[in-house]
């Protein structure tokens, strides 16, 4: 991507987001989600701005697991509308093309 600089501890930083916390930056403040990229691998890009010193941050987004995918695929098959995984009850999991995608981490979990 090349527009933001890396977090280092991406994995803490990634609970936080799913849980729908504040995010902190590495300069003070927090981290404000300006947009969510998919990739092509499947996982997808979260551009961040720090409201302290406005410099622009990349955290990667893991792609899919087997056992989140077969998760949401069961409650597809038992007639449910599947939330997402990492976000739980906050996210509902939206048609995007020929995928399910989570639209606060920009992940495909299924194809309807």
């Amino acid at each position: 991507m090349g527009d933001g600089l890396q977090l280092d501890n991406a994995k803490q930083l990634l609970q936080q987001y799913y849980a729908g916390q504040q995010v902190e930056s590495p300069n003070g403040g927090f981290l404000m989600l300006l947009g969510i990229r998919s990739n092509d691998d499947g996982s997808a890009t979260g551009i961040f701005e720090c409201n302290v010193s406005s410099l622009r941050y990349e955290l990667t987004i893991p792609k899919a697991t087997r056992t989140e995918r077969k998760k949401v695929r069961e409650i597809l098959n038992d007639g449910g509308d599947p939330f997402c995984p990492r976000h739980g009850t906050t996210s509902r999991l939206v048609r995007a093309g020929k995928d399910l995608v989570c639209p606060a981490c920009g992940i495909a979990y299924a194809k309807p």
